[in-house]
């Protein structure tokens, strides 16, 4: 099935893909060209998805999912993911007031915020993050589809499995896959919240950030982060995070606290999210 995702242009296509590309993990992500392409699991049932640029105000979605009333929802998911319904005049209008993040809107005008298919997913991404680079985390993610994620009938060029569902990770000693043994209980221990309480990553659910904050091992950078992409708060704002202090510095040319982070993105709310995104973005510009 092939299906065309309308969006209010500009969309940053590049920053997009960019950002999936250096994140993505070995047989359960692809990217080849402009395609990004992935496995997905939808209520224990398997399939595979590419999406790539169509038009200017559009993605090209190809879906192979056996079951056809689940369109809508994976629509719907989609859309989340690659943000395809943000209100970019608004947030950019409020965020321009500040010269700094003016002249990052007029770089990138139609950088969006990259989000999840799956919020279990997204948040086991945000812990194996956590004090490691990004590379050896997607390692780490990799070894976990690899053991826990259900195969694919039908393997798909490099797709070969699933994201593991939670009731494959709950109560598993994932220490073994080379990871701290707290790192290990903490994801285990994420897959069991979900299965405890279904909606824990809801979008819609309020008081996210609290709910996560109350786990094991999910401190405030997390649920934050978590917040920002899987929950789509778009005030979500991991302060303490280097990259942002790291850009802000550069981008200041001189060193910036992390409460002096904090202090500067009070004038950037309700969008403190997208202001991130930009912070992030701007650390690489040649990409």
């Amino acid at each position: 099935m092939k299906l065309s995702l309308k969006f209010q242009p500009p969309y940053d296509w590049p920053a997009m893909f960019g950002f999936l590309s250096a994140r993505a993990i070995a047989g359960m992500e692809e990217v080849v060209g402009d395609v990004y392409s992935r496995s997905i699991g939808l209520n224990g049932v398997p399939g595979t998805l590419s999406i790539t640029p169509e038009t200017a105000d559009s993605l090209a979605l190809t879906l192979d999912y056996p079951d056809p009333t689940a369109v809508p929802q994976i629509v719907a998911r989609v859309r989340r993911m690659f943000d395809l319904d943000a209100d970019l005049g608004t947030l950019q209008r409020h965020l321009a007031f500040d010269p700094l993040l003016a002249r990052l809107i007029a770089e990138r005008p139609g950088l969006r915020v990259p989000g999840t298919w799956d919020g279990l997913e997204l948040a086991i991404r945000a812990v194996l993050g956590q004090q490691i680079t990004v590379v050896a985390a997607i390692k780490l993610a990799g070894k976990m589809v690899a053991q826990y994620g259900a195969p694919l009938a039908s393997p798909r060029g490099g797709l070969t499995h699933v994201f593991p569902e939670a009731k494959a990770l709950a109560g598993v000693d994932l220490a073994t896959l080379g990871m701290p043994k707290s790192r290990g209980r903490t994801l285990s221990g994420l897959a069991q919240a979900l299965l405890d309480d279904p909606a824990l990553f809801d979008p819609d659910r309020p008081e996210g950030v609290a709910r996560l904050r109350a786990l094991y091992g999910i401190g405030d950078w997390t649920a934050q982060y978590i917040a920002l992409r899987q929950l789509r708060e778009m005030d979500g704002f991991p302060s303490g995070d280097v990259g942002l202090i790291n850009a802000l510095s550069a981008l200041e040319g001189e060193k910036v606290t992390a409460r002096q982070l904090l202090a500067r993105a009070e004038a950037w709310r309700p969008y403190r999210g997208y202001a991130a995104q930009l912070l992030w973005t701007s650390l690489s510009r040649s990409d």
